[in-house]
């Protein structure tokens, strides 16, 4: 023990009052940093502090000089008295009772963290790196190391941090306000990481409010239990420049891509039932999707959620990716390892409504802070969930740093935003008289555009290389046009018109497809008025809707070739695909968010022949120019056969400049049909590119021998070939 310093006489009280020692011993203290730790008193200090347990208390630097003995002023830790410093700083307490002895650093001797500027651009919006400085950061201040925290509550009349390191104790860690920016922040010297914590707040009423799970958490615990956990920066040393670099300077709009959408938490499982880690998943889905020839891997929502049959979508952790998989370094991992061979990475991300769980957004600080208070504009009727409140700048930017950091801090290569069109209308899934009319007297959410635009500014300002996807349902204008030129500012758009008309027109007995032909003419009218994803999502085989394969009419032979057929038709009409996990292999049952994919079903022929019929199709569309560099403009396509009804036959030629075109030709009838003619742009030989009756798909063999002839009669070059039933076929010219 080190000798104390002679401690000077000091003239002003330092003691505290008896009112305040009560507001300390009850939490209702709502500045305690004017009262504990070190402060001026005269030509010298003194120091105050809360150590409950304590009976007598040593006060030291922060390199162990003792500097005074404080004195009791209540019995349940309130502590004063002189000491021997020369300058304001950081303090030491060593406390003592009876033979125990521990140590305790004062997290009100230290001075703030953030600063006026960072007040300035919060209270603004402008502020673009808010996960650097708010949640929970691991930081050395003042000759200390600890946790930064930080947190928005505005209206709450206190706020403490409490954790595991201060026994849950709402008294020990009040935070400092700032009143400039409603923030909350305090320093809370060594806490490490890894360990639970939660946000105490005490309503404007004076209420304690449920404990609250930080906003801004980069990490969080397992469900049930719903804390946040103090984490360290992310490290990940990152072999991704080349994926990066390719995807910053290309038109995205002119690659091929082939997003395989996957529920991370069922698409295996472990033999015993669990879940896989994300390294697990990486060893299978990885090596998988690599030879399958998909180019990206788009996850339903990672964040942490607390019920699993919401598949995420019901998220209380936007930046914490879910505790289910692991620790988020193995994220980053997994991301790491897709980059390097090629394949990106999209989130489903959902900052269209939380849930109302009390641990969560709602009611942060005891009014409606991330939501609306009004329930016709803050109550999602379908979901049962909280609208956040797109008005307000703080929300604004906390949602768009939140895709700014996934796309920084994880590499993610693209944003599937969810539920755009319940954003966009002020009467989404409303009757008359429960919504309110925005300023213009329509039903255009105006505060919700004016957010998806500056989303879209900021992040393809900042990350060219990052796509940003729009589940749009609904005709509204320019959803992946500019915001200069008047849209949203999407890279690209579901086309949801294309799922349902197609799928429609599919569940139909061909007897009667001739009937509906134009279910599939119709689409081409709208190809191009966005930059299209053509979606066979989750969506499509969940509450009853069984697989697509089920969906499919006739026998089991029909229906994996109408299935087959269907898919070639897709991967060659214009637009971007994406097809949900085990549609690839044809699973019979719906899907199941509680059990892994029938991975048996691939030991047999018809399954397998689907797979491979999958692989090759993205292959194939990745290989031939014609097949995507035009999906989303419309001189990439040209009719060859529209209105053959009777036959239920179409065909078309696929075109990019400088690319040898290719030909898609599909029968939706199990008719087989010999020297059917067709039109060709070019005469000579044809080679057959795909055909989806091939044998080893699992169909009856029939086709074209590998090759056609077309012939030039006159200047109307014709080709007569064969259709085989339920099928459709690729043809490549050969020179």
């Amino acid at each position: 023990m080190k000798t104390p310093k002679t401690v000077p006489e000091v003239k002003l009280s330092w003691e505290i009052s008896a009112d305040e020692i009560t507001a300390i011993l009850a939490g209702s203290h709502s500045n305690p940093f004017a009262v504990l730790g070190v402060h001026q008193a005269g030509d010298a200090f003194v120091a105050r502090c809360f150590i409950p347990g304590a009976e007598e208390v040593t006060a030291m630097t922060l390199d162990g000089g003792v500097i005074g003995e404080l004195k009791q002023l209540h019995a349940d830790g309130v502590f004063a008295g002189p000491v021997s410093l020369t300058k304001l700083q950081p303090v030491r307490y060593r406390a003592r009772r009876g033979d125990a002895e521990w140590a305790v650093t004062d997290p009100y001797s230290f001075g703030p963290v953030l600063g006026p500027m960072d007040d300035y651009f919060a209270r603004e919006g402008s502020h673009l790196r808010l996960f650097d400085k708010m949640g929970a950061h691991l930081i050395k201040h003042d000759g200390a190391q600890g946790i930064h925290f930080a947190v928005w509550a505005p209206n709450a009349q206190r706020v403490s941090v409490v954790g595991d390191f201060n026994n849950w104790d709402g008294r020990r860690h009040v935070m400092r306000f700032r009143s400039d920016s409603g923030i909350w922040e305090i320093f809370a010297p060594d806490v490490p990481i890894g360990v639970a914590y939660k946000f105490e707040i005490r309503g404007q009423d004076g209420v304690l409010l449920p404990l609250k799970a930080d906003p801004f958490a980069r990490r969080s615990e397992l469900r049930p239990k719903t804390a946040s956990v103090t984490a360290a920066e992310l490290e990940q040393e990152w072999e991704d420049e080349a994926h990066l670099k390719h995807w910053r300077e290309t038109d995205k709009r002119r690659q091929p891509i082939s997003i395989y959408e996957v529920h991370a938490a069922s698409w295996q499982r472990r033999q015993d039932g669990t879940m896989l880690s994300w390294d697990e998943l990486a060893s299978s889905l990885i090596p998988y999707c690599a030879d399958m020839g998909f180019t990206h891997i788009e996850f339903l929502p990672i964040t942490e959620y607390p019920y699993d049959p919401s598949w995420g979508y019901q998220t209380t952790g936007l930046y914490a990716p879910t505790a289910r998989f692991g620790e988020p370094e193995g994220f980053a991992r997994f991301v790491n390892g897709c980059h390097k061979v090629g394949i990106g990475v999209i989130l489903d991300w959902v900052p269209a409504h939380f849930p109302t769980d009390e641990h969560g957004l709602g009611w942060f600080d005891g009014t409606a802070l991330y939501e609306h208070e009004d329930p016709r504009k803050g109550f999602h009727p379908d979901w049962s969930t909280a609208i956040y409140n797109f008005g307000r700048t703080e929300v604004v930017s906390y949602l768009v740093n939140n895709a700014l950091y996934w796309a920084e801090k994880f590499h993610l290569d693209g944003l599937r935003v969810d539920a755009v069109a319940s954003m966009l209308y002020l009467d989404y899934s409303r009757k008359h008289g429960e919504w309110i009319p925005n300023e213009y007297g329509g039903n255009e959410n105006l505060e919700a555009v004016r957010f998806l635009q500056d989303l879209n500014i900021r992040i393809y300002g900042k990350n060219s290389n990052v796509m940003t996807i729009a589940e749009e349902s609904t005709s509204w204008p320019k959803v992946s046009q500019p915001v200069h030129e008047g849209g949203l500012g999407f890279g690209f758009k579901w086309n949801m018109g294309f799922m349902h008309d197609t799928l429609s027109y599919m569940s139909r007995d061909p007897i009667y497809r001739g009937h509906h032909h134009n279910e599939l003419t119709f689409g081409l009218l709208y190809a191009y008025s966005e930059n299209f994803v053509l979606p066979l999502s989750h969506d499509e085989v969940v509450h009853g809707k069984g697989s697509l394969i089920a969906k499919m009419p006739g026998d089991d032979w029909q229906k994996f070739a109408n299935l087959r057929a269907y898919y070639a038709y897709m991967w060659g009409y214009p637009g971007k695909k994406l097809l949900f996990m085990g549609q690839e292999f044809a699973q019979w049952s719906e899907w199941s968010e509680g059990k892994a994919l029938d991975w048996n079903l691939l030991q047999y022929r018809m399954h397998e022949g689907m797979r491979r019929l999958v692989r090759d199709l993205n292959f194939t569309y990745r290989s031939k120019p014609a097949l995507h560099a035009r999906d989303c403009e419309g001189e990439g396509f040209e009719w060859l056969v529209a209105d053959d009804h009777q036959n239920s036959v179409f065909a078309w030629l696929r075109k990019a400049p400088g690319q040898k075109p290719v030909a898609v030709i599909t029968n939706f009838t199990p008719v087989y049909r010999e020297n059917y003619s067709i039109r060709l742009p070019s005469a000579g030989r044809w080679r057959e590119i795909l055909n989806t009756d091939a044998d080893i798909y699992g169909g009856s063999g029939k086709g074209n021998g590998g090759r056609v002839q077309a012939v030039d009669a006159g200047g109307n070059i014709t080709c007569s070939i064969t259709l085989p039933p339920l099928a459709t076929i690729m043809l490549e010219p050969e020179n």
